[in-house]
C-alpha cells in the first residue's frame, strides 16, 4: 500500500513539474549557438572565422616539420622516422594520423581529414554569409576575403601533400552523398590561385593592433607566389621519372602546356607582392656596428618586423602544443632537446668569407665552429656556444653559460666527463639530450628562461624573404640571371656574406642553397626537397651527429661522425597516400602512385 501511494505521489509531482515548467527542457546550452543565431550576428560570424584560422598548422608544436625532412631529428622520435624512412602507408599515417599524440599536432593538421574539415568550415561560411545583410558591409566583405584566403591556404597544404584532390565548394550535410572524384593537379592550382585573387581584391593592406595576424592583401599575393612557384617545379613536370607508369599523371602534375609560362606566372606573382612596397628585408643594410647574427635572430624573436606577411601570434598562456623554448632548449637548461639539427644541416653553413665549410680542410676541422657565417650562430646551438645563464644548481659547473655537448678528459687516461647537455649528463634528464651534438637556436628567445616561462615569439607562416627567394628562383629558371642575382645578393648582404656571380645551373644550385639556409626550420624544406626532386639523395643518407672529445692535454678537440637515425627513401613518398578509410567511403577516389 505504501509503495502504491509513493508511485501515485511521484506521478503527481512529475505531472505538476511538467505542467508548471513546460519550458525547462527547451533551454538552449549557454556554450553553444544555433546556426540561425551565428549567421545573423556579425560578431559571432567573426568568431567562426577565427576558428578557421586556428586550424592552420603552425610550427611551434613539439614535432616540427623540420624533423620530417633532412634538417633535424626529433630526439624521442615519436614516429617521425616512419616518415623519413618512407614507411607511411594508406592504413598507417604515423604522425599524420589524427589519433596520433598531441605533440604531432603540426603533422596531424596536414592530413586529408583535418584539412577537409577546415575546408567545410570555409564553405559553410561562404554559403551562409550571403544569406544575411549586416549593418557593417565593409566588415562582412573583409571576412569573405579572409575566408577565401583561408580556403586557399588549407587547399595549398592539401595539394602539395596529396596532388590533385576533390575541389569541394559546398558544405556537405549529414545525409549528403560524399562521393567526389579528384580534380587534376592543374585544376587545383588554378582553384587556389583564383581564391587568392578573390581574397586580394577584398582584403586591406594592414590592420590596427587589435586585428594583427589576420590575412591581408599581401598575404593573399604571397600565398599565390608560393603556390605558383611550387607548381612550376620539377616534381610536377617529370612524373614519368618516378611514378612507374602511373595511369593518372594529371593527378600528380601537369600533362601539357608551357612550363616557361608557369615560371613567368610565378615570377609575376612574387613581383606583385614586392611592388606593394609594404614589406622589406629586415635590416638589409646592417650598420658597421651591428651584430649581424643578432639582426637575423631578431626576425624570429621580435613580436613584429617589416618582413612579416602572415603571422600567428601567441601569449605565454597559450595552451598545450605551444612552448617552443621548452620543447627545443638543451636538456641542461631543462628543455626537451626536441628538434635537433643534424650534422649535415650544421655543415651546410658557409664560412664567413662565402667559401664552403669542409671537414677535409685542416683549418676548418681544427675549429669547425669558428668563422662561420652569421646565420649559423643565430640558428644553431653548438658545443661552446654562449647561451643562457645556468640554473643555480649548475652555475658552479658552468658560470659562463655555454652549450656543452662534448666529453672532457680532466687527467691523463682519466674518465670521459660528459658535458651538461649530453645524453650522459647527471645534471638533467638524459633522455632529452641531443643525439646529434647540436640544438636548435632559431626561434629561441635568449631573454626567456624556458624552464619557468613560455616565450611569446610569433610563428611566421610567410615572410618577405621567402617571396624574394621565390622571385629569384623564377627569374633564374627563365634565364634572367642578372635580375635573379640582384635579389639573392641582397639577402646575402643582410647575412654578412659576399656577393655571388654565377649563372645558369650553378646559380640554380646557389639559390637552392640560399633558400635552405635562409628558411631553415620554417616548414619549407619538406616541400623543397620534393619539388626539386632531391629527396632521393638527401633522405637516402642516415642522419648524422658529431661526437666531440677533448682529450687531456690535446690542443684541439677531436670530431667523429656518428649515425644517429636511419633514413630511407621510396618514390611513393613524393606524395602522401590517401587514407584507406577515405578510399572506402568514396569509390571515385584514385590512390597515389606506388601505394
Amino acid at each position: 500500500m505504501k509503495n502504491k501511494i509513493f508511485i501515485l505521489s511521484l506521478l503527481f509531482i512529475t505531472l505538476s513539474f511538467n505542467s508548471c515548467n513546460k519550458d525547462f527542457l527547451d533551454k538552449k546550452p549557454l556554450s553553444e549557438y544555433s546556426g540561425d543565431i551565428v549567421w545573423n550576428d556579425l560578431a559571432l560570424v567573426q568568431t567562426f572565422v577565427n576558428d578557421i584560422y586556428n586550424n592552420i598548422p603552425h610550427g611551434f608544436t613539439e614535432l616540427m616539420m623540420s624533423s620530417l625532412s633532412d634538417e633535424t631529428i626529433l630526439t624521442f622520435d615519436g614516429g617521425s622516422s616512419n616518415v623519413t624512412k618512407s614507411l607511411v602507408t594508406p592504413s598507417d599515417y604515423s604522425v599524420f594520423n589524427a589519433g596520433s599524440a598531441w605533440f604531432s599536432a603540426r603533422a596531424v593538421r596536414m592530413s586529408w581529414d583535418w584539412i577537409y574539415k577546415s575546408v567545410r568550415e570555409c564553405n559553410l561560411f561562404l554559403e551562409q554569409v550571403e544569406k544575411n545583410t549586416f549593418d557593417d558591409e565593409e566588415l562582412k566583405n573583409r571576412l569573405i576575403g579572409e575566408v577565401y584566403f583561408l580556403r586557399a591556404y588549407h587547399y595549398h597544404n592539401l595539394v602539395f601533400m596529396y596532388g590533385g584532390v576533390p575541389i569541394i565548394t559546398k558544405a556537405y550535410k549529414l545525409n549528403d552523398e560524399y562521393v567526389e572524384a579528384r580534380k587534376s593537379f592543374e585544376e587545383c592550382i588554378k582553384f587556389i590561385s583564383d581564391d587568392c585573387d578573390k581574397a586580394a581584391a577584398l582584403l586591406p593592406t594592414s590592420y590596427d593592433s587589435n586585428n594583427k595576424g589576420r590575412a591581408t592583401k599581401g598575404a593573399a599575393l604571397a600565398l599565390k607566389s608560393r603556390v605558383l612557384l611550387f607548381a612550376a617545379s620539377d616534381l610536377y613536370h617529370k612524373q614519368s621519372l618516378w611514378s612507374n607508369g602511373y595511369a593518372h599523371p594529371e593527378l600528380i602534375g601537369y600533362v601539357g602546356g608551357d612550363r616557361m609560362e608557369r615560371w613567368r606566372k610565378a615570377k609575376n606573382a612574387a613581383k606583385a607582392l614586392m611592388d606593394l612596397n609594404l614589406y622589406d628585408i629586415y635590416k638589409k643594410e646592417p650598420a658597421a656596428v651591428d651584430n649581424i647574427a643578432k639582426n637575423y635572430e631578431q626576425i624570429f624573436v621580435n613580436k613584429e618586423t617589416n618582413e612579416d606577411i602572415f603571422v600567428r601570434y601567441f601569449i605565454n598562456k597559450s595552451g598545450e602544443g605551444y612552448d617552443p623554448g621548452r620543447y627545443n632548449n638543451p636538456n641542461g637548461y631543462f628543455g626537451y632537446g626536441g628538434n635537433t639539427p643534424t650534422s649535415q644541416t650544421a655543415d651546410a653553413y658557409e664560412m664567413n668569407d662565402g667559401s664552403k665549410f669542409d671537414w677535409n680542410n685542416t683549418v676548418h676541422r681544427a675549429d669547425p665552429y669558428k668563422n662561420r657565417e652569421p646565420r649559423f650562430y643565430a640558428n644553431i646551438n653548438y658545443e661552446g656556444a654562449k647561451w643562457l645563464p645556468r640554473d643555480p644548481g649548475a652555475f658552479s659547473l658552468d658560470p659562463v653559460g655555454v652549450v656543452q655537448t662534448a666529453y672532457y678528459q680532466k687527467a691523463p687516461d682519466g674518465p670521459w666527463i660528459p658535458g651538461l647537455d649530453t645524453r650522459a649528463t647527471t645534471f638533467a634528464a638524459q633522455e632529452d639530450g641531443t643525439y646529434t651534438g647540436y640544438y636548435l637556436r632559431k626561434f629561441m628567445d635568449p631573454n626567456v628562461n624556458p624552464q619557468f616561462v613560455k616565450q611569446e615569439c610569433p610563428w611566421r607562416f610567410i615572410r618577405y624573404t621567402e617571396v624574394v627567394l621565390n622571385y629569384a628562383e623564377a627569374c633564374n629558371e627563365l634565364g634572367e640571371d642578372i635580375e635573379s642575382l640582384k635579389y639573392v645578393n641582397i639577402i646575402r648582404h643582410r647575412a654578412g656574406l659576399p656577393n655571388i656571380n654565377f649563372t645558369g645551373n650553378e646559380l640554380r644550385e646557389r639559390i637552392r642553397h640560399e633558400r635552405r639556409i635562409e628558411l631553415m626550420f620554417e616548414d619549407q624544406r619538406f616541400f623543397d626537397i620534393r619539388r626539386w626532386m632531391i629527396a632521393p639523395q638527401v633522405l637516402s643518407t642516415n642522419a648524422l651527429g658529431i661526437d666531440i672529445r677533448y682529450s687531456y692535454g690535446a690542443p684541439n678537440a677531436t670530431y667523429k661522425f656518428i649515425s644517429v637515425r636511419d633514413r630511407a627513401w621510396k618514390n611513393s613518398s613524393y606524395f602522401m597516400p590517401i587514407y584507406i578509410d577515405e578510399m572506402n567511403r568514396n569509390k571515385l577516389l584514385i590512390q597515389n602512385p606506388l601505394y
